[in-house]
């Protein structure tokens, strides 16, 4: 039998790239979809409240992406609280700021272009600092979180969520097959496809205290606008890393498209989240 071939992690991962992308704008669409399934309303926010935020809140999130999450924060820490979201994409920056526009909360985000790794900002600016659907993007997440830790301040509220890949299930007859793609795709498509269930550690290596975790899951009996685009591009990447033929890949879609039709058709995937206490006394953080 034939060695296989080995598997550079994360390799495929667009969002490594987004401004290099032939199509970058399609991955705005993609999290703007994504942002509107319920399931992940539900869970994004229940995230936030877990979190503690708080209105007046100065709040920083990293890898923001077109802004959904610091939508939400705006609302939460209302008109005398902030926001500033940090992304390393133009693109997706700049998409960030408009939606914020149409939704009337330009004046509570401030949106940079920037490096999670080496933030432009004091120590101790923030109440509180997030980085949601980040770390499995990332080969090395320690730096990440270590200035998240550094830009809070005392008494201050560090959080991280993130899913894991390895939780993501699909009720399919051809359960060999819905492995070898959901397995295969993930180990090309992400540096660690099961980053989520590293979290806590990750916030304790860094010295936070009273860590606390939260396991949410997103699920989908209605197949979803964003649940049908991720499936159709598993079945896209299985062919392109020659994880399935053409006609195997076909069969699987059909297949969930018969279990939509006759109402049976689920997806679930575990999102976890960790926060942290940064040590010391809080100060007085009121506008």
């Amino acid at each position: 039998m034939p060695a296989r071939p080995r598997v550079n992690a994360g390799q495929n991962d667009p969002y490594r790239a987004i401004d290099s992308q032939p199509d970058p704008e399609m991955f705005t669409r993609i999290l703007e979809s994504r942002g509107k399934a319920p399931s992940q309303i539900r869970l994004r926010r229940g995230f936030l409240r877990f979190a503690g935020t708080r209105p007046g809140w100065d709040v920083l999130e990293v890898g923001c992406g077109t802004g959904v999450l610091c939508r939400d924060l705006a609302r939460m820490v209302g008109p005398r609280g902030h926001v500033t979201g940090v992304e390393p994409s133009r693109v997706f920056t700049q998409a960030a700021r408009r939606l914020a526009r149409e939704e009337g909360l330009g004046d509570r985000i401030d949106f940079r272009a920037g490096d999670g790794t080496a933030l432009r900002f004091p120590t101790g600016r923030f109440d509180c600092a997030l980085a949601v659907t980040v770390l499995l993007h990332v080969p090395d997440p320690r730096p990440i979180v270590a200035e998240l830790a550094r830009v809070t301040r005392p008494g201050g509220v560090v959080g991280l969520q993130d899913q894991d890949m390895g939780t993501l299930v699909l009720d399919h007859p051809d359960r060999a097959l819905t492995q070898r793609i959901f397995e295969g795709v993930a180990r090309r498509n992400y540096v660690d496809p099961l980053s989520g269930r590293t979290l806590g550690r990750r916030l304790v290596e860094q010295g936070l205290t009273r860590v606390r975790l939260r396991t949410d899951v997103y699920q989908d009996t209605a197949y979803e606008p964003f649940t049908r685009s991720m499936l159709e591009r598993r079945a896209q990447h299985a062919v392109e890393f020659g994880l399935a033929s053409a006609r195997a890949a076909a069969r699987w879609m059909a297949e969930i498209e018969r279990s939509v039709a006759a109402g049976r058709f689920l997806l679930t995937l575990n999102f976890y989240g960790a926060v942290g206490i940064k040590p010391g006394a809080r100060k007085d953080s009121s506008r």
